[in-house]
């Protein structure tokens, strides 16, 4: 059931007595903070966020803005109407009517009891809000409250996520064209994850709910490095969670310890995903047959079935001629998505190499 609120009456409020309280701070935080132009932004004392100015950073009360969210307002988006459109044991997710603006915007809000501290979480938002790719979801805004309450603002993509996309039967989803364009989208994010600045930035939980469409089928990666916001137990469960439903490398044990290996590994379950149109775990499995997509293909190429490799959709309409590239071209995209699954991460490709394969397949 959809349903509207705002979301300053809902972020945290575990009693009736915590509604009053944060509604009764947040009152008095907007009455007496100020912007003055020139000077430093003047905040709530309990505000957990001290930091220098940057030259793209804007900050209010216990809000900072990056590119993309310079205009907006700790009152804007704590008042902003919302409608839950995700849930999971560290978070909800918000599609917000920003009324200033006229835009609607992704709300994540991340439970105090799943995250770090105010001192540690801050260089890392920092670092998230610094990365800037075609095909990565940007963070535009960050929320800190007196009580420990994080709220990350992101652009909303109205088509939804790939996971939907790939699930619903839509016939775009069965186009080569759409397949490889949506694919070599998701590498060039994780690319330039992977090789930003000095030191990689692990996606950690990549998988298709992850990815995120616009109109045109354009990808746009979401959630990277959103496990370093974690505490070690709110970690695990995400890490639970991924294993639950198909994407989780076989040596990964903590979160902790994810790496590009790992990446690697989830980008190859979702190449197959879009491949084949199916789950990466069969939901209702018989007893004596395979239920993990890598497993089902790697079976299938042992029995000889090479037509249950692709979605026999994707060669409808095409000529002769046609149909023979873009069956080379499905088997060595086949080929590659399965290296990137190996069960040994040293024998998974690196995204570099992913990409550079890819582009060879489009040629």
């Amino acid at each position: 059931m959809n349903y509207k609120q705002k979301l300053v009456l809902i972020i945290g409020l575990t009693s009736l007595t915590a509604f009053f309280t944060i509604l009764l701070l947040l009152t008095v935080l907007c009455c007496t903070g100020r912007r003055v132009k020139g000077e430093n932004v003047s905040r709530d004392a309990e505000s957990p966020f001290e930091q220098k100015e940057g030259d793209n950073v804007v900050k209010a009360e216990g809000l900072i803005s990056y590119h993309g969210g310079e205009d907006l307002t700790a009152h804007e988006i704590l008042d902003a109407p919302g409608e839950v459109i995700g849930k999971s044991s560290y978070g909800t997710l918000y599609k917000a009517s920003l009324v200033n603006s006229s835009s609607l915007a992704l709300l994540r809000f991340l439970r105090p009891t799943c995250t770090l501290r105010a001192k540690e979480s801050l260089p890392i938002v920092e670092l998230l809000g610094s990365i800037r790719h075609p095909n990565l979801v940007p963070l535009i805004a960050f929320y800190g409250g007196p009580k420990g309450e994080k709220l990350m603002v992101h652009p909303f993509y109205a088509s939804g996520n790939l996971a939907h996309f790939i699930k619903c039967g839509n016939a775009e989803a069965r186009k080569w064209a759409v397949i490889y364009k949506i694919s070599i989208g998701i590498a060039e994010g994780v690319h330039h994850l992977h090789s930003f600045q000095e030191k990689p930035v692990i996606h950690g939980n990549l998988k298709s709910k992850n990815i995120l469409l616009d109109r045109h089928q354009n990808p746009y990666v979401s959630d990277f490095g959103l496990h370093l916001l974690l505490n070690p137990t709110a970690g695990q469960k995400m890490l639970e969670a991924s294993a639950s439903q198909g994407y989780k490398p076989p040596e990964l044990i903590k979160m902790r310890d994810a790496s590009r290996e790992s990446d690697v590994y989830s980008l190859g379950v979702i190449l197959l995903e879009l491949l084949t149109g199916k789950l990466p775990i069969e939901e209702n499995p018989n007893p004596d047959q395979d239920f993990y997509l890598p497993s089902v293909l790697r079976t299938a190429i042992l029995d000889d079935r090479i037509m249950e490799l692709y979605h026999p959709d994707i060669l409808v309409g095409m000529s002769n001629d046609r149909r023979a590239i873009t069956e080379d071209r499905i088997l060595r995209f086949f080929q590659l998505a399965m290296a990137c699954c190996s069960p040994s991460r040293l024998l998974r490709p690196e995204i570099n190499e992913v990409l550079e394969k890819l582009r060879e397949i489009g040629e």
